[in-house]
């Protein structure tokens, strides 16, 4: 996703990231393919598979549904154990990409939520449609209210960047089409050394053309410096992901001694995860979220991965918010002229949670974990 997941639609993606999800996909291939055989599916110059051309398309994202995807096991990634609990259930309201009812589990020892079974690695190109919201934020169909955000934006991507030297070195792990590099490189210190990298083409393509330098590849097939930046961010990533604590280990080589990871993602402590946790949550993004934080279990994630926890507090969105009511509306067969209210292009939706979701930031409930972390060390 893409301003925080308060923006997080800007973020593009092809594999998990409402944004991307970099090296774990490479690392659990290997486990995953030996339960799941997988084949490469030829596509039409139209981008759709020649396989999937009878099969029904959603009416309103226009996104082909398929009656069943594959599914693997999953379990706790910080416990390492299936000790959990079915606390949830639903479907993939957004986009109607299957007919599953996916379950959420809630691990019994440290309180991770995760989806469980999750669809295979071989199933991405389909959970996530040419038409999925994370491609269409570079239009910048906003106007006045998508300026407005990108200031916002900016102000908050800043205040992360104190501290730092005028040429210090920062990377945007799964960039999506380099809308935040796109600030610091308009807000920031000029001397900064501005990188991104993301798995999809396209988004990667779309940075390019405006300057950016962003790789195209995950962090285990980009040939990235260790020890090396100052700053790295983590924006609406790291809960698409197959193995977040490798992630978060391999983001540590590449920070300097002293350096710091700063990791935004969706709170399961929110006052809207508690309003919809049974079933309609925008946070459970169904089937595209895998694992789901609050601040604690991001306190035990940054330390599993070798991390001082600096800092993690609560964020204003009003993205959840948003989809948690489009979600329950569209279960009960709502209209699409009133379900329209509650997206990603409803102004009048998106201030109004704004507002109300800054009450709840006050009390330590606010919709999105903001969580600085850094590696263990003296600076050089």
């Amino acid at each position: 996703m893409k301003f925080g997941q308060y923006y997080a639609f800007h973020k593009a993606t092809v594999l998990p990231d409402r944004c991307s999800i970099g090296w774990e996909v490479h690392q659990s291939k290997a486990m995953n393919n030996a339960r799941i055989n997988t084949t490469d599916s030829t596509l039409s110059p139209d981008g759709v598979r020649n396989s999937d051309r009878g099969n029904p398309r959603d009416a309103v994202s226009g996104a082909i549904i398929h009656d069943r995807l594959r599914l693997v096991e999953a379990q706790c990634c910080l416990c390492e154990t299936e000790d959990s609990e079915k606390v949830a259930g639903g479907e993939d309201f957004e986009y109607r990409t299957s007919d599953d009812n996916f379950a959420v589990s809630q691990c019994q020892q440290c309180g991770l939520v995760y989806l469980n079974p999750r669809p295979a690695l071989s199933e991405f190109e389909k959970i996530y449609p040419a038409t999925y919201h994370a491609f269409e934020f570079s239009q910048k169909e906003f106007g006045f209210v998508y300026k407005v955000r990108k200031r916002l934006e900016a102000r908050r991507l800043l205040s992360w960047c104190k501290n730092l030297s005028k040429d210090a070195r920062i990377l945007d792990v799964g960039c999506g089409d380099g809308f935040h590099l796109g600030l610091l490189k308009e807000f920031g210190e000029k001397g900064w050394k501005l990188e991104g990298v993301d798995l999809d083409p396209r988004a990667v393509d779309i940075g390019r053309k405006a300057g950016l330098n962003i790789h195209q590849g995950s962090l285990d097939t980009v040939r990235l410096p260790e020890s090396a930046y100052d700053l790295i961010i983590l924006v609406q990533t790291v809960e698409h992901v197959a193995e977040p604590v490798e992630l978060l280990r391999r983001i540590r080589l590449l920070l300097r001694p002293g350096g710091r990871l700063v990791v935004v993602t969706d709170n399961t402590g929110s006052l809207d995860f508690q309003l919809f946790r049974k079933r309609y949550w925008g946070g459970y993004h169904f089937p595209r979220h895998w694992y789901l934080f609050n601040p604690s279990t991001m306190k035990k994630l940054a330390l599993s991965a070798g991390f001082s926890v600096e800092n993690i507090s609560t964020q204003v969105s009003p993205v959840n918010w948003t989809y948690s009511i489009h979600n329950w509306l569209v279960d009960r067969k709502t209209p699409d002229w009133i379900t329209g209210f509650f997206t990603l292009r409803s102004t009048l939706a998106l201030s109004f949670f704004t507002v109300f979701d800054m009450i709840n930031q006050r009390f330590g409930k606010g919709a999105l974990i903001n969580a600085h972390l850094r590696k263990p060390g003296n600076p050089g």
